[in-house]
């Protein structure tokens, strides 16, 4: 009798512990079991320009105030990819386990290169789009059951970008060849993205990258001759985040 109670004991604490082993501890903070949550993110970001061009983009720019063209006939027009980073910080609403929204102000510094050919090989012209940007995106976040400390995700949404920098080619004193190209001072874009959420012991760290392009065209027109030869502009970038939660 006495041999069966030890028994009986026996087979439960071993099927206790193997219950209790089964049990993913809730690391990372806790932040996936709170319906609301906070942290930080750092960013680099790889962007460049889709070009839509005047049918005269080729065509010299004349130049009212000295009575001539101040540029050679074009050979091409193209962008190329330029690096920059944000930071900024996350908030997020937990819709479910697998289900949440969340929207992630940065503050990002990003320049984008339109390059100017002309027929004379010799004269090419780099023009940067000078970017400082508030940007306040809003995201659906759609997440796999957890497996140990992992979880993937994929994300969509949309966002909205505000320049917070003066743009010098709207200065009336310079000259044409020494403006630049400006952007539309707010926009929209579309976004989506991949990422793994990795639990740690105090917080939750997500690797994740993301697709961004812009809604429509971002030129701000203007006559010189680095403006006129563009119909619009659209963004395209390649954004790389990891955020602390």
């Amino acid at each position: 009798m006495i041999k069966t109670r030890y028994l009986i004991f026996l087979v439960v604490f071993l099927c206790g512990n193997s219950a209790w082993a089964q049990v993913v501890p809730a690391w990372g903070g806790g932040a996936d079991l709170k319906d609301i949550s906070f942290g930080f993110g750092f960013q680099y970001i790889s962007s460049d320009f889709k070009i839509f061009k005047t049918a005269d983009w080729r065509s010299p720019f004349f130049d009212v105030g000295s009575n001539k063209n101040v540029t050679d006939s074009l050979y091409s027009i193209s962008s190329t990819g330029t690096q920059g980073f944000g930071v900024g910080f996350v908030a997020r609403y937990r819709i479910s386990d697998n289900l949440e929204i969340r929207t992630t102000p940065t503050l990002s510094f990003t320049d984008r290169t339109l390059v100017y050919r002309y027929l004379n090989a010799e004269n090419t012209v780099s023009k940067q789009v000078n970017a400082s940007l508030v940007e306040f995106p809003l995201s659906l976040k759609i997440k796999s059951d957890r497996i140990g400390n992992f979880r993937a995700y994929i994300l969509g949404g949309l966002k909205y970008s505000y320049g917070i920098s003066k743009a010098a080619a709207q200065d009336p004193n310079l000259s044409p060849l020494d403006r630049v190209v400006v952007s539309q001072r707010g926009y929209a874009s579309y976004e989506a993205g991949i990422g793994i959420d990795i639990y740690f012991e105090y917080f939750k760290f997500s690797p994740e990258f993301k697709i961004s392009n812009s809604i429509g065209n971002i030129l701000s027109p203007n006559n010189d001759p680095y403006s006129k030869p563009l119909d619009k502009l659209l963004l395209h970038s390649l954004v790389f985040t990891i955020y602390f939660e």
